[in-house]
C-alpha cells in the first residue's frame, strides 16, 4: 500500500509541476492545488496505514496500541486542508480581478502591465 502512495504521490507532485511551468494562470492554480494534494497525502502516508484500528489510547493506558495510526499528521492534514483551501479561494479571487483589468491570462502578457 505504501507503493501505491508513494506512486500517486510522485505522480501528483510531477502534474503540479508541469502545471506551474503552463503560460496559463488557471493551470498554474491547478498545479498548485495538485501539489498541495500530493503533499497532504505525503504526510499522511507517513503518519502508518493502518486498517481497522483507531488512533486512540485506551482508558487504562497511556501510549498507542501498537499498530496503531499515529494521530498527528491526521490533524496536520486536517490544517493544511483548510489552510490550502483559503489560498486557492484568495489565488481564485485574484486571477479573477487580474483578468478583469488585463483582458488575458496569459503570464507573459501580464508583464506589459507592470508600473
Amino acid at each position: 500500500m505504501e507503493l501505491v502512495l508513494a506512486v500517486i504521490v510522485g505522480g501528483l507532485y510531477a502534474a503540479g509541476i508541469y502545471l506551474m511551468m503552463r503560460r496559463n494562470i488557471v493551470k498554474l492554480i491547478i498545479g498548485l492545488v495538485l501539489l498541495s494534494h500530493g503533499a497532504n497525502l505525503l504526510i499522511f502516508a507517513s503518519g502508518g496505514l493502518t486498517r481497522a484500528q483507531s488512533p486512540l489510547i485506551a482508558k487504562d493506558g497511556h501510549v498507542l496500541a501498537p499498530g496503531s495510526a499515529d494521530p498527528l499528521p491526521q490533524a496536520l492534514i486536517l490544517t493544511a486542508i483548510v489552510i490550502s483551501f483559503a489560498v486557492t479561494a484568495f489565488m481564485l479571487v485574484l486571477v479573477h480581478r487580474t483578468h478583469q483589468e488585463a483582458a488575458t491570462d496569459d503570464l507573459d502578457a501580464l508583464t506589459t502591465t507592470d508600473r
